[in-house]
């Protein structure tokens, strides 16, 4: 075997994630200008590993990178780079290698490569596609964002109801060229050219000639308006376990079709904001700028000072008793941490519930309740803990019961309010995975101290 190429036939410890060996050898050969060895370190790379190779570098690297062996990439390359990157890339990408890239890319992976794009390098690529395939994607474009009409793919296979699987096969056959590189149904359509349902390759295949389609339709089958948000498109993939599924216009026409790939990088994507947004750091990516990683992060850390400022004059009105009883001081933390802890988990099950559609009106007191005594069991529980920690800390009884009390009440308070708030901001039509964090911060805080301070007050003065 030629030493310039990597073996890639036996998986190394990184799974299969783009390891470390080949990365370095990319870049020894960048460094040596070696053309033709870059090129054939590229060839054996899945796009979707060189789309992770220009995300780990530098810019100075990446453009190093693309400079020399930029003819290896396609499409498919394109389509895989974080939405950050895309721009950068084509920039440097020479126009008859562009071109030809996008050529390749079926019509929704083409709309997702150029909705997010400056307007000069939308029409580069628009001006790279064939008449036909333009038209197609400045139709899709047409739709509302992160919409069905958005995700669908034009390309689509559909046969008459009134046709048999031999005259199917037989159309399948002399059209191959026309075909898209995948696809898992035969929609039938009636003579309006309106979806009846679907037949699966599976079943087109293993049936005789002379059977029609209708007597094979498959009991799946679901229409999706163009106009439907790809959320809802997503969870019906997720709900129903849909392979495909016809997307028609408000006539009932098909339109296009969604594939379950574009449905699952879609709840994917939905899944990502939902931890970064309980983060507080919107749609951040390892490729962003120090400026713009800043300016993101910047309104939630405004937010975070305001909730410990609110905890900071709670914990004022208690300063007496604070500087009485130099224990309290010490205890102070142990309440928060706990109760922040017990709320954040709370507050994740409630919203990935409301994203999955599990957490609904018809079931929402029973999980309050749930959480509230689950809270509570666990309150009691670590009440115990603490009780007797803070007696052999500190030698006083009474230390033990106040922290004992705080706990019970402090772990079922941030129980209740990380479920209640993210159904509160649910019904305000506010995303509770980017809104529910701090209102659950401060909700913790200001009742575990007060809630600790105050039965310190009560019972020790």
């Amino acid at each position: 075997m030629d030493d310039d190429i990597i073996d890639k036939t036996v998986p190394e410890e990184e799974g299969y994630a783009l390891d470390n060996r080949t990365v370095s050898a990319i870049l020894l050969a960048v460094a040596a200008g070696d053309s033709a060895r870059l090129a054939a370190l590229l060839e054996q790379l899945h796009p979707a590993d060189i789309a992770d190779l220009l995300e780990q570098v530098d810019s100075g690297r990446r453009r190093e990178i693309l400079l020399m062996g930029g003819r290896q990439f396609d499409g498919e390359v394109l389509s895989e780079l974080a939405e950050g990157l895309r721009e950068e890339v084509i920039a440097f990408l020479p126009p008859d290698v562009l071109a030809e890239a996008v050529r390749d890319l079926e019509s929704d992976d083409v709309v997702d490569l150029i909705e997010d794009l400056e307007q000069p390098q939308q029409e580069a690529i628009l001006d790279a596609l064939e008449v036909a395939d333009r038209v197609a994607v400045e139709q899709a474009l047409g739709y509302p964002d992160y919409s069905a009409g958005r995700l669908m793919q034009r390309e689509v296979v559909r046969a008459p109801e009134h046709w048999t699987v031999g005259e199917t096969i037989d159309h399948l056959r002399a059209n191959k060229k026309t075909l898209p590189d995948q696809f898992y149904h035969v929609i039938v359509v009636d003579p309006g050219i309106r979806p009846v349902g679907y037949v699966t390759l599976g079943k087109l295949l293993a049936s005789k000639r002379s059977v029609r389609l209708t007597a094979l339709l498959e009991d799946s089958f679901r229409t999706i308006p163009v106009t439907q948000p790809e959320s809802e498109v997503a969870y019906a993939f997720n709900q129903y376990h849909l392979i495909s599924a016809p997307v028609v216009d408000e006539g009932g026409r098909l339109v296009g079709v969604i594939t379950i790939d574009d449905a699952m990088n879609v709840l994917d994507e939905e899944h990502e904001e939902d931890i970064l947004r309980l983060a507080g750091v919107g749609e951040e990516s390892l490729t962003d700028n120090v400026l713009d990683i800043a300016r993101g992060r910047f309104p939630w850390l405004v937010v975070n000072v305001v909730t410990a400022i609110l905890a900071s004059v709670v914990i004022a009105q208690f300063e007496e008793v604070i500087a009485q009883i130099v224990a309290l001081a010490v205890l102070m933390p142990i309440v928060a941490s706990m109760g922040g802890n017990a709320g954040t988990q709370s507050l994740t099950v409630a919203v990935r519930a409301l994203a999955t559609k599990n957490l609904t009106a018809s079931n929402m007191w029973r999980v309050i309740r749930r959480e509230a005594l689950a809270g509570l069991l666990n309150g009691f529980a670590f009440a115990v803990i603490m009780g007797v920690v803070a007696v052999i800390w500190f030698g006083k009884p009474m230390i033990g019961v106040v922290i004992a009390l705080a706990m019970v009440v402090t772990l079922m308070a941030a129980a209740v309010g990380g479920i209640v708030i993210p159904i509160l901001l649910e019904r305000l039509k506010v995303d509770p995975a980017l809104a529910s964090g701090p209102f659950v911060t401060t909700v913790t805080d200001v009742v575990g101290f007060f809630v600790f301070l105050g039965i310190a007050t009560m019972v020790l003065l």
